[in-house]
């Protein structure tokens, strides 16, 4: 399958709707997502990018459809994992000496991954490959979310390929920003960010600032998964850079897990207090027993406020709660406030192993916690309700 994105530029990617779990089984994509190569015609001819191994031998098949590929004279490697490079050995087995275009960093993933001293041609920032009419020109992007990422500009044309910049892991036959369900693709587009590009935030930043000052002209931008952007290059810009400064919006997430409901009951209680005291709160509830920790993350995200539970388990927290917890660590999460809340039947040591990790995390905590034996009665009850209250008026303050 190939695609016309312009008279120059093919897609030649593969939709994978069948994606569920990614980086390992570290991130959900429940819609699927898209591995995006793009075949640049001009007098010389250039490929950006492949496909992940698994669909190495479909991809190379296809492309001999749309061009021989001995007319290949340039790859491209934005970015080195292999979900975008993966087929790079079946192909350069057919056309070995054809130069392969990256960063620095690049090479050393590349060959570190697939073992192969191929024609590698290091680039950085303002160097530029001649294709004829037009030029490739790149922009090392550093840490987004690699230290191999670049950025290849297309002049005349003026597209962005971004890489794993505003991408989404979304499996779409429409291709464009304006032909897909937009709450579809702007929750995507958070997810992919609050998950992958959030510890980058300062990098993001600064990468922005710099392409603006570039004053580069972009008709489109063409991420490595997802959809193509023409109708809201500025809307996506501007949200990225709105993202990267400490993102939050007026609502609380509280995740939780629970052995024998206890927890789940404070929860509810707090989550009740939240409401109460404020209307205009969006409370969002995450049982992580069941509940998908990536979206757990991408309300934690978007919020001011954070409410972690558990039930002292082995004079600890439940494995989900352990997981959360490092990986609201990890994802260097800033500017969020933080409470912690649980029962226990003896030991009681949660509610200050939640507050300890996340004041590591960097969060602000701003209530000691609540913890109530066994099964709350409806005294401890309305004393989780009225945590949530007093949390719902300091948010006001």
């Amino acid at each position: 399958m190939s695609v016309k994105i312009t008279d120059s530029v093919t897609w030649v990617g593969k939709i994978d709707w069948a994606l569920r779990r990614f980086h390992g089984e570290e991130l959900s994509t429940q819609r699927g997502s898209s591995y995006n190569a793009y075949l640049v015609r001009d007098e010389k001819t250039v490929l950006i990018d492949t496909v992940w191994g698994p669909f190495a031998r479909e991809f190379v098949d296809n492309l001999k459809k749309e061009i021989d590929l001995n007319e290949i004279d340039y790859i491209i490697s934005n970015h080195g994992e292999t979900d975008h490079s993966g087929a790079l050995p079946l192909l350069m087995k057919e056309i070995p000496n054809v130069p392969i275009y990256c960063s620095a960093n690049g090479i050393k993933s590349l060959t570190g991954q697939y073992h192969e001293n191929w024609n590698f041609v290091p680039v950085k920032t303002g160097d530029v490959l001649d294709l004829g009419k037009k030029k490739i020109q790149f922009i090392e992007a550093r840490m987004l979310h690699w230290p191999d990422t670049i950025f290849s500009y297309l002049t005349e044309e003026n597209i962005l390929f971004s890489s794993d910049g505003f991408g989404q892991h979304f499996a779409s036959e429409m291709f464009y920003d304006d032909l897909v369900d937009q709450g579809e693709l702007w929750y995507e587009a958070q997810k992919y960010y609050a998950n992958i590009l959030n510890p980058f935030s300062n990098m993001v930043e600064k990468k922005l600032e710099e392409i603006m000052t570039m004053n580069l002209p972009i008709n489109l931008i063409c991420p490595a998964h997802g959809i193509i952007w023409r109708k809201q290059i500025n809307e996506i810009i501007s949200t990225y850079m709105e993202w990267s400064k400490a993102y939050k919006e007026h609502q609380a997430t509280i995740v939780y897990d629970t052995m024998w409901q206890g927890t789940q009951h404070l929860a509810t209680a707090i989550a009740n207090g939240l409401r109460k005291a404020d209307p205009t709160l969006v409370v969002k509830i995450h049982p992580l027993g069941r509940a998908d920790k990536n979206d757990a993350l991408t309300d934690i995200f978007r919020s001011e406020l954070v409410l972690v539970g558990s039930p002292t388990v082995n004079r600890g927290v439940l494995s989900t709660i352990a997981s959360i917890l490092s990986q609201i660590h990890e994802l260097g999460f800033k500017g969020k406030k933080a409470a912690a809340f649980g029962t226990y039947g003896w030991s009681g040591e949660s509610v200050k192993h939640i507050n300890e990790e996340l004041a590591k995390a960097g969060l602000e905590l701003v209530h000691e916690g609540y913890r109530t034996m066994w099964d709350p009665d409806a005294e401890s009850l309305a004393a989780a309700e009225k945590m949530g209250m007093d949390l719902a008026e300091k948010l006001k303050k």
